[in-house]
């Protein structure tokens, strides 16, 4: 007689759902990481979220930035950077999408890198700061590619810390591109 192999464990995280979710208000406010993930409700726009998100991100900078100090800004990225991957990954599994266009965090936090390494600068540096780092983000070139493609999953394969962690990667690598061009750019 032969043993029957146990079944195997159900996994830790569902797989993607065939039909992701669309979100709307009630998504927003259903969890505190969808509050965040989502950019605040910025990432609900019906047209290009993450252009809608890296507005408020400026918006908020500009607010903030008078009232904190380097250090406070630079513990401010740092728990938005670990809190961010732990509310992208679950908005993302909530979602059933691997990189969903409605979170917009890591281009909040990609964009307040970007603003708090350039200032002082004006409104316009500050624009086009904005428009080097839309640019990089939505048409991915190069390394932002590479990023963007490091941590996807087919679909049918569970979203784990890794994808949360892919949907900040390839915002920060955005900004670091945009960073080096700026340098570039007052270099010469």
């Amino acid at each position: 007689m032969t043993p029957v192999p146990p079944p195997s464990p159900a996994p830790l995280h569902p797989p993607l759902a065939p039909l992701a979710r669309k979100p709307g208000w009630r998504f927003l406010w259903s969890h505190p990481a969808h509050m965040l993930a989502l950019g605040f409700g910025s990432g609900l726009s019906p047209l290009a979220p993450g252009t809608v998100g890296t507005l408020w991100a400026w918006g908020a900078f500009v607010v903030l930035q008078p009232h904190l100090s380097d250090r406070a800004w630079a513990l401010l990225l740092a728990a938005g950077a670990l809190v961010g991957w732990w509310a992208c990954t679950v908005a993302a599994r909530h979602l059933a999408l691997a990189d969903p266009s409605p979170v917009v965090w890591d281009e909040i936090l990609a964009f307040w890198l970007i603003l708090w390494l350039v200032t002082p600068a004006g409104w316009k540096a500050q624009l086009a700061a904005f428009l080097l780092f839309r640019f990089f983000d939505a048409a991915k070139p190069g390394p932002v590619a590479w990023a963007d493609a490091l941590f996807k999953v087919k679909r049918g394969v569970p979203i784990g810390w890794a994808q949360g962690f892919g949907i900040l990667f390839d915002d920060l690598v955005a900004a670091l591109c945009t960073l080096l061009v700026i340098a570039v750019w007052r270099f010469v």
